[in-house]
């Protein structure tokens, strides 16, 4: 029996995929933001698809969906996630829940097969409350005291307060059991156009970005606008719009081939229109695979920062809030995606970096992990028009099913 006969049901997994779209629907997308109603009944639709499966399904204590299967043998475990962005796309996270779903089903049934997927949908990798949350606390990476202090970054909710809303108040969470999973495998729209570009079916990921985060403050001198002349001004706002110029002009000499940068937020104080800012604040990130390309971007940054603070009028500080270490994908998992796609995609796939964080990179320090990519239209994401053909969410399913069927031995079993 060789894993071609490990066939996904297409039509099943379009229906899956619609039936979560519809929950939650704004425009042709999704707006599901974690613990939303939307959320928590996506995350109970789950669980009774998980025991139609035959998984014994259970919500834990920081909204993880975990189902598990009482078979011998070896185990993988695959997933994602199902809330979303706020106003955003509909395959986001559930593509990679509905395939693991589907390879549960295709491959747990087969008496013959001494192994099983173990599905799960992580909780909150969006990071509504904390980036990664869910498959953090898996691995033992968020304390009770961090859930103590997290809040909604919209509404400002306390996560305690939402969890007690859910029903998961005082429930366990589930830690990763070392040696329980072979592996772990997720798959996700690709959120960028490369394969689209290049007529490919199939991205099988050899890393994940690194993503590095910083504060940079900008102190002037807060003062009247009408009355304060041009050459005596300390602006802070104008301050920082000439840093932003600068690091577009001094990083590009020490970045690497696949290095991105982005200044996602910027406020003012006091922020009216007749102030001159006395201070500003830029929300500042660098992605990379190689540490050590983010380490001399990170000195660049302080170069910059120190020379701007040394002409004036304003003295800029940069602050690191936060190290994202990249993560490798294992080389056996990239394997099996690759011959899965030679099979079911025509061979059309190619190894690539994933410039977007995922749960896989916190799977990846308790065991090996892997990702694949299918197209994405337009290499649109994180958007409510964000979409995938449906003949390119079939060939990715049955990638998907045939490699999770490759590593659990199943060609063995003829």
């Amino acid at each position: 029996m060789s894993t071609n006969s490990f066939a996904a049901d297409g039509a099943r997994v379009l229906a899956d995929l619609n039936t979560l779209r519809q929950m939650g629907a704004y425009k042709t997308g999704v707006h599901k933001p974690t613990f939303s109603e939307p959320h928590l009944q996506s995350l109970h639709w789950l669980t009774d698809r998980l025991a139609e499966a035959g998984l014994a399904p259970t919500i834990d204590g920081i909204g993880n969906v975990l189902g598990t299967s009482n078979k011998s043998g070896p185990k993988l475990l695959a997933g994602s996630h199902l809330e979303s962005q706020n106003y955003a796309g509909w395959l986001d996270g559930p593509l990679g829940v509905v395939y693991a779903l589907e390879a549960a089903r295709v491959i747990n049934a087969r008496d013959n097969i001494s192994g099983a997927v173990e599905v799960v949908s992580w909780c909150d990798k969006e990071g509504h409350f904390g980036p990664l949350l869910g498959s953090r606390s898996y691995i033992g990476d968020v304390s009770n005291a961090a859930i103590d202090a997290a809040r909604d970054r919209t509404s400002g909710r306390p996560l305690r307060e939402a969890l007690a809303a859910a029903g998961l108040a005082g429930r366990e969470r589930l830690r990763a059991e070392p040696g329980r999973h072979i592996g772990y495998l997720e798959a996700h729209i690709e959120q960028g156009d490369r394969l689209e570009r290049a007529a490919l079916k199939i991205g099988v990921v050899t890393a994940i970005v690194g993503i590095w985060q910083y504060e940079i403050t900008f102190t002037g001198q807060q003062n009247h606008a009408g009355t304060t002349a041009m050459d005596v001004r300390a602006d802070a706002g104008l301050a920082l719009a000439r840093f932003c110029v600068a690091i577009d002009e001094a990083f590009p000499k020490a970045c690497g081939p696949r290095t991105v940068w982005t200044t996602g937020h910027i406020s003012l104080d006091p922020g009216a229109p007749s102030i001159i800012p006395g201070m500003a604040k830029m929300q500042f990130q660098i992605r990379d695979t190689d540490p050590a390309i983010i380490g001399r971007l990170e000195g660049v940054l302080d170069e910059l920062g120190a020379a701007a603070t040394a002409t004036g009028p304003c003295a800029v500080a940069v602050k690191r809030l936060r190290t994202g270490k990249p993560a490798l994908m294992d080389e056996s998992i990239q394997a099996a995606f690759e011959s899965a796609g030679s099979s079911h995609a025509a061979g059309k796939s190619i190894r690539m970096p994933s410039g977007a964080g995922h749960d896989a990179q916190m799977l990846a320090t308790v065991m090996p992990a892997g990702m694949m990519f299918v197209p994405s239209i337009g290499g649109i994401s994180h958007h409510w028009t964000e979409n995938t053909s449906d003949a390119d969410i079939v060939t990715g399913a049955q990638v998907f099913v045939a490699a999770c069927a490759k590593l659990l031995g199943a060609e063995a079993a003829r």
